[in-house]
C-alpha cells in the first residue's frame, strides 16, 4: 500500500486516540463549577476573617482606652483609701483640741489613742516603722546622725534613735536617724 492509501484508511477508521468532545466539555464544566464554588467559599472565608479582624481591632482599641482611663483613675485616686483612714485621726486630733477644760491625764490618754489610730491606719497600708535600737547599723535603713564612743555597746551598734524610719511595702520611705556606737579610744 502506498502512503496516501494508508492515510486515507486511517482517516476513515476511527482512531483509538480520538477524544470525545462532549466528555471534554462536561469535565471542563465540572472543573469550572468546582473552581467557582471553591472561589465562592474562599471569598466567604476571607470576608468572615476580615470581619473577625475588624472586631478584634475594635476590641483592642476599646481595651486600650479602658486601660488608659483605669490607669488615670488609679493615679488620681490612689490615696483615697489611705486619706479616708487618716480622716479619723484628724477628727480625733480636732476633738482633742476643741476641749476647753484641759486635764493633762485625759489629754495624754487622748493623744495615745490618736497615735494608736494612726499606727493602725499606717499598718493597714503596709507602712511599718524602723526602730533599730540595739541593732547593728544598716546604711540601707539608717542614717547616722553622729557616732558616740561607748564601752557599753559593741561598735557599729545603734545606741539611740532620734527619729524612727519607715518602710512602705518593704521599701524604704524614710531612714531612721540614729546615733551609732564606736569603740572607745585608749
Amino acid at each position: 500500500m502506498s502512503d496516501s492509501k494508508q492515510t486515507e484508511e486511517q482517516s476513515e477508521q476511527p482512531s483509538e486516540e480520538t477524544i470525545d468532545i462532549s466528555s471534554v466539555d462536561q469535565s471542563t464544566d465540572d472543573t469550572l463549577d468546582e473552581s467557582t464554588n471553591e472561589l465562592t467559599e474562599l471569598r466567604e472565608k476571607a470576608e468572615a476573617n476580615w470581619e473577625l479582624y475588624l472586631r478584634a481591632q475594635a476590641e483592642m482599641e476599646n481595651l486600650r482606652r479602658r486601660s488608659e482611663k483605669d490607669l488615670e483613675n488609679a493615679h488620681k485616686f490612689a490615696l483615697e483609701k489611705f486619706a479616708s483612714e487618716l480622716l479619723a485621726v484628724k477628727d480625733s486630733l480636732e476633738l482633742g483640741l476643741s476641749v476647753t477644760d484641759v486635764d493633762v491625764d485625759k489629754l495624754h490618754e487622748g493623744s495615745e489613742l490618736t497615735l494608736k489610730m494612726l499606727a493602725q491606719a499606717l499598718a493597714k497600708f503596709n507602712i511599718n516603722d524602723v526602730d533599730p535600737m540595739g541593732e547593728s547599723f544598716d546604711p540601707n535603713l539608717h542614717q547616722a546622725m553622729t557616732m558616740q564612743e561607748t564601752a557599753e555597746h559593741a561598735p557599729n551598734t545603734v545606741i539611740a534613735v532620734m527619729q524612727k524610719g519607715y518602710l512602705i511595702n518593704g521599701r524604704l520611705l524614710r531612714p531612721a536617724m540614729v546615733v551609732v556606737a564606736k569603740a572607745v579610744k585608749e
